[in-house]
């Protein structure tokens, strides 16, 4: 089951962002425009700089998050998000024994593919066992599934989870780290509300759809909408 924790994360986030952007256009310390930033000036400060796109200050705090109970597969996924940390638990040091794995809702649903799914984990399983009896685990994990289950540290700062909202709470996105990322707005809000109140899928942040023949036409009935 996956499980997702905000662990740590920059201190008055929306404060050091405001007080990074105005020390562009001051001659105090930072340590004094800190100071002088109450909720409603920060709040009016953050709207500014995401209007006019001036969001390099957003990259001065971060956001660590612990992960597990995800798949293989959701992690080479996530690992393209390049602007970030991470930490991984290894299959080559840890043994895969009697290793957990994610069932996409598809197979769920279908009780054939479910019943040849887990046949085939099963297996995998037995001949994994029986590999590291004659070769070392760095080898045997070879024939370990996507599907088996790892958990990871991550580390982004805000700038680049933006990013990482815009492209993976997107309806297109695959089902597993949309279900993460969601989970992982859901905890940054709670901490820096006003930081993060514009993040998600361009079609509701921006009112533009990047995905060309592949939209999901979501982009239509929000326009309608608006």
């Amino acid at each position: 089951m996956m499980n997702v924790e905000l662990i740590q994360y920059t201190p008055d986030p929306e404060k050091v962002v405001a007080a990074a952007a105005r020390l562009c256009y001051s001659p105090d310390p930072v340590p004094e425009l800190l100071e002088r930033l109450d909720e409603e000036k920060t709040a009016e400060f953050i709207r500014k700089l995401r209007s006019m796109g001036h969001l390099s200050p957003f990259e001065h705090v971060s956001f660590q998050f612990s992960i597990d109970g995800v798949s293989r597969a959701l992690s080479h996924q996530l690992v393209r998000h390049r602007i970030a940390s991470y930490s991984q638990r290894s299959q080559r040091y840890v043994k895969e024994n009697a290793f957990e794995y994610v069932t996409p809702p598809s197979i769920q649903r279908n009780p054939e593919a479910l019943a040849k799914f887990e046949e085939v984990m099963s297996r995998l399983q037995e001949d994994y066992q029986a590999l590291l009896g004659v070769v070392p685990a760095e080898d045997a994990r070879y024939i370990l599934p996507n599907a088996c289950t790892t958990a990871l540290m991550a580390t982004f700062n805000a700038r680049s989870l933006m990013n990482f909202f815009e492209h993976r709470t997107c309806v297109r996105a695959q089902w597993e780290i949309r279900i993460l990322a969601g989970k992982m707005l859901e905890l940054v809000r709670g901490v820096a509300p006003d930081l993060f109140a514009v993040a998600g899928p361009t079609c509701e942040t921006q009112g533009v759809c990047h995905e060309g023949a592949m939209s999901c036409g979501r982009i239509k009935a929000l326009t309608k909408k608006g």
